[in-house]
């Protein structure tokens, strides 16, 4: 499992090593850190956490089982401020997650877990990206695949159409094509990366009390109601569009396995709230796996020792769990079982054929 150190001034390395220090995660998967032992260090002594030892490596190959290990990514002399947002904090948090890709890529770790970045100062020539999910699809998109937000905890899984888009520019981007795209690419991760058999899937409406049949807006009755309907001929079991306000308000959002918000704001925000502390953001529809913690950088108590690490060591589960789940629904679906035929007009059933693996 690779874990990039995010923003170097942020709460990431607080997160990570408290994180790391749950010895069940050694147990369950093998660790590195793409990052800095000397900053490490250095957060490890400021807040006086306690030790989680960290093995100096150059590549994953040298890993092995039942240890934490570290991959040096920034020079020795990478200036920490912590609470304060730097260019090289950018260039860092930038230089490990471009390490970590790549070998990603190229198979040399399974999962990746990403700390949190700033999206200020990460950019520059080389990432022009509005954040993670944006830049990982660039890189490791397969084919016609695009890269899918869907925040989840135990309770309550909220993906988006629109991601890191201007409010101003949302609607321009709420196509019928597009809706139903992300339906579907929806039903088949809460499928292969969720386990959930044939999963209902709950789509909120663009505008306030879903356009009142016109009155406020006519998105919802000309774009996605017929991109549900759109989906539903290709068997996802879909329903809505409905009002965000009371669909949350009422506990709704209880009786479906997923929820596909229109755009950013409009389903983090009440995840967030229902989720607190335990949220993981999952970017589904690429064929690697990465989560990361659902809170940003929080400089405002960086270097204060008060960082909860329930996010961070949920998304080290998570992608655990994920990274089995399409193990398993691959394996189930490798050999599927041919279609027989037989004349209508016959009792007798056609023979079996012998399976061969």
């Amino acid at each position: 499992m690779g874990i990039t150190h995010g923003d170097i001034n942020g709460i990431s390395y607080e997160v990570i090593l408290k994180a790391l220090e749950d010895s069940r995660i050694a147990e369950l998967c093998t660790p590195v850190v793409y990052g800095s032992a000397k900053i490490a260090a250095t957060y490890r002594k400021a807040l006086e956490l306690p030790e989680v030892r960290l093995t100096r490596i150059d590549s994953p190959a040298q890993a092995t089982d039942e240890k934490i290990y570290i991959i040096n990514v920034v020079p020795e002399d990478t200036k920490v401020e912590m609470g304060q947002s730097s260019e090289v904090a950018g260039q860092a948090a930038f230089a490990a997650l471009e390490r970590a890709v790549a070998d990603l890529k190229n198979g040399d770790i399974d999962v990746l877990v990403t700390a949190p970045i700033n999206k200020h100062n990460i950019h520059s020539e080389t990432f022009t990206f509005p954040g993670h999910t944006e830049y990982l699809e660039s890189v490791l998109a397969d084919g016609d695949s695009r890269a899918m937000m869907i925040m989840c905890d135990e309770n309550l899984r909220v993906a988006l159409v629109s991601i890191h888009d201007p409010l101003s520019h949302v609607a321009e981007k709420i196509t019928r094509e597009t809706v139903a795209e992300r339906i579907m690419t929806f039903s088949k991760s809460l499928t292969e990366d969720f386990a959930v058999h044939a999963p209902r899937i709950a789509v909120l409406s663009l505008n306030p009390h879903a356009g009142d049949n016109g009155v406020i807006g006519s998105e919802d009755a000309e774009i996605i109601i017929p991109a549900i309907e759109d989906a539903r001929k290709k068997k996802a079991i879909c329903f809505g569009p409905y009002p965000a306000d009371g669909f949350f308000g009422s506990g709704a959002y209880r009786k479906f396995d997923g929820v596909l918000a229109m755009y950013h704001d409009q389903g983090l925000t009440p995840f967030k709230l229902l989720a607190g502390e335990t949220g993981v953001n999952f970017t589904a529809g690429l064929p690697a796996v990465r989560t990361s913690p659902d809170h940003g950088t929080a400089y405002d108590i960086a270097g204060k020792g008060v960082a909860s690490p329930e996010s961070m060591r949920n998304a080290v589960y998570s992608a655990i769990d994920i990274y089995r789940n399409r193990a398993r629904h691959k394996e189930m679906t490798a050999h599927p079982l041919k279609k027989q035929s037989f004349d209508k007009g016959s009792d007798k059933l056609p023979a079996a054929t012998e399976h061969k693996e």
